[in-house]
């Protein structure tokens, strides 16, 4: 009888494995839309190839990938100026982070134009699982074999373009949550108990504008110098006087009119992700003088050795990976009515009858709610995926060019210029945002 069972269990799990997504969930689980689980699952296989990246830069596991002969030919150096000990494992991040890009760039190909759940390739999207776990592990395993060489260099500005534009998907993304944000509350207000929701809104947007101005003193105080560090200067002006411009332009009467929910809580937390991308990029500065590590805040501004290797793990790119965290699961969970947002996204609004499905036994399983039409666009999903594994890469490389002579393994002026403009830019869509019911008048945006 047991025996039974157990081929019935696996056959249940092969079922859900290789079949498609509306495999049978937990009992504890509530029914589940079938394009939240797929988009839930592949996030999973992103975040799954990320901790394995994080794992490759780690000191004993570097010590094993040294003797690999086409990662590291001797002990001491590359191109003699590079320390191998540290530059093995940002091979290793590369390569793994090639294979979730080829991964997910894969399945742009592949889904490209899928309408609904009704089109063939819609069972490829939302089952397969254990095969397309195979095929991820394939690639990665396939990576390695990579021989040093120009690699790396040439990945390194695919890194640069695709973390640029993730940024970008995280400012789209922070807009979206700031929207549903106070879209929810407002609502809420209205509804009843006004005081404790308008009162919610105020201390929230305070507490975001607090943090920004916080940002502020910090990044003039630690980052710029009184007869030195012009580019942080301008840097930190130019983002403060763009911020109070779209702060000012979200409670603007017209603007108002045009989109009740909008105002200060969304601008806000925009002025706040501003300004943790410009300390990112001000992290990046190769002039140490102008860019102290926290240790070095912490001792009272005394600086570290021009030889002292960059790590990763600084405050900026842990915040950074933090956030990129949040985005990735929103990005999979996501269930948005802000129609710009949806149409930068490329997404709709929730499709689904919202009924309870389960089984006859009470078991609840996920229900396919894209039979009219598909909730967000396959093939844009993946690319957002792809871009966040680029974007992860130069993360967890500090945005090191590979044959760089600089021994600390700095980043270059690029990696600063590339996400100062996306704050420039993410700034400008925003205000879009804000604009474009008043541009648009013949287009609906309610």
């Amino acid at each position: 009888m047991g025996a039974c069972l157990g081929v019935c269990s696996l056959l249940s799990c092969a079922s859900c494995l290789c079949g498609t997504a509306p495999c049978l969930l937990c009992g504890c689980c509530p029914s589940t839309k079938n394009s939240t689980i797929t988009r839930l699952t592949f996030s999973i296989f992103l975040l799954l190839g990320t901790l394995v990246a994080c794992i490759m830069i780690i000191p004993g596991v570097q010590d094993g990938l040294k003797k690999l002969p086409w990662f590291c030919t001797t002990s001491s150096s590359i191109a003699g100026n590079v320390d191998c000990d540290i530059l093995v494992g940002h091979q290793a991040v590369y390569r793994m982070c090639f294979a979730m890009a080829a991964f997910f760039f894969l399945f742009v190909i592949i889904m490209i134009c899928v309408r609904s759940s009704r089109d063939p390739r819609a069972y490829i999207q939302n089952g397969f699982w254990f095969f397309k776990f195979l095929i991820l592990v394939g690639i990665t395993v396939g990576a390695f074999f990579i021989p040093h060489g120009v690699f790396t260099t040439v990945w390194f500005y695919f890194g640069l373009v695709g973390g640029f534009l993730f940024l970008l998907v995280q400012l789209i993304l922070i807009i979206d949550l700031a929207h549903s944000w106070s879209q929810s509350w407002l609502l809420r207000a209205e509804d009843g108990n006004t005081k404790c929701w308008y009162g919610a809104l105020l201390v929230c947007t305070l507490l975001l504008y607090a943090g920004s101005i916080t940002a502020i003193v910090f990044l003039y105080i630690y980052y710029t110098k009184p007869d030195g560090c012009v580019h942080n200067k301008v840097f930190i002006s130019l983002n403060l006087i763009f911020c109070i411009l779209v702060s000012i332009v979200s409670i603007l009467p017209k603007v108002q009119d045009a989109q009740p929910h909008s105002g200060l809580l969304q601008a806000s937390a925009i002025t706040l992700y501003t300004f943790f991308v410009t300390w990112s990029a001000m992290a990046n500065v190769p002039d140490k003088s102008c860019n102290p590590t926290l240790l070095a805040i912490v001792n009272n501004g005394t600086s570290v050795s021009a030889s002292t290797p960059v790590q990763w793990w600084d405050a900026p790119s842990i915040v950074g990976l933090v956030i990129f965290i949040c985005c990735t699961i929103f990005i999979s969970v996501r269930n948005s009515s802000n129609q710009q947002v949806n149409r930068m996204m490329l997404t709709e609004e929730s499709a689904g009858d919202g009924g309870v499905h389960s089984t006859e036994d009470g078991v609840h399983k996920a229900y396919d709610n894209e039979e009219e039409g598909v909730c967000y666009n396959y093939s844009f999903f993946h690319f957002c995926l792809f871009l966040a594994s680029l974007y992860i890469m130069m993360t967890l490389t500090n945005w090191y060019l590979p044959g760089s002579s600089d021994l600390s393994l700095a980043s270059p002026w690029s990696a600063v210029w590339v996400k100062i403009s996306s704050s420039w830019v993410g700034l400008l869509l925003y205000l879009w945002t804000l604009v474009a019911p008043l541009i648009l008048k013949d287009r609906d945006f309610n």
